[in-house]
């Protein structure tokens, strides 16, 4: 099940889903400054090894092109910091989703790319599990 929290103009948007395994699969952001070319998400909780990925998106909320991501390990981590490898200029809208480390050619190598299947979206009951924030 995928909840959203919106609060204030997406300050605060917030994915939960429940894995098979009862851990609660998440991603918490807050509206940030990324002029230092970071972009951090206080809270990911994952069930199996992959990556938080930034997408492009905007009010129709459908992720568009990476714009950075980082490694994530399974469980619970604070502070996932993913560097940007485009421009994100203030009021731009982002997608921080999680992602699998699987279907690739090489494990620890980021592979995804929109559409693609290697290093994917992690999907539960078929939502996203992501949170939206918009850059300042």
């Amino acid at each position: 099940m995928m909840k959203f929290v919106l609060a204030a103009a997406f300050s605060v948007v917030s994915g939960v889903a429940m894995a098979a395994g009862g851990m609660a699969q998440m991603v918490e952001a807050m509206d940030q400054d990324v002029s230092g070319g970071t972009v951090t998400a206080s809270k990911v909780v994952a069930d199996v090894n992959g990556w938080l990925v930034v997408h492009r998106t905007d009010a129709a909320m459908k992720p568009g092109p990476v714009v950075g991501h980082a490694p994530l390990r399974k469980g619970e981590t604070s502070d996932v910091a993913a560097i940007l490898t485009e421009e994100v200029a203030s009021g731009d809208m982002l997608m921080l989703m999680i992602h699998a480390e699987e279907g690739g050619m090489q494990t620890g190598i980021f592979e995804y790319t929109l559409g693609a299947k290697e290093d994917g979206p992690i999907r539960v009951d078929g939502k996203l599990v992501m949170t939206m924030i918009t850059a300042k």
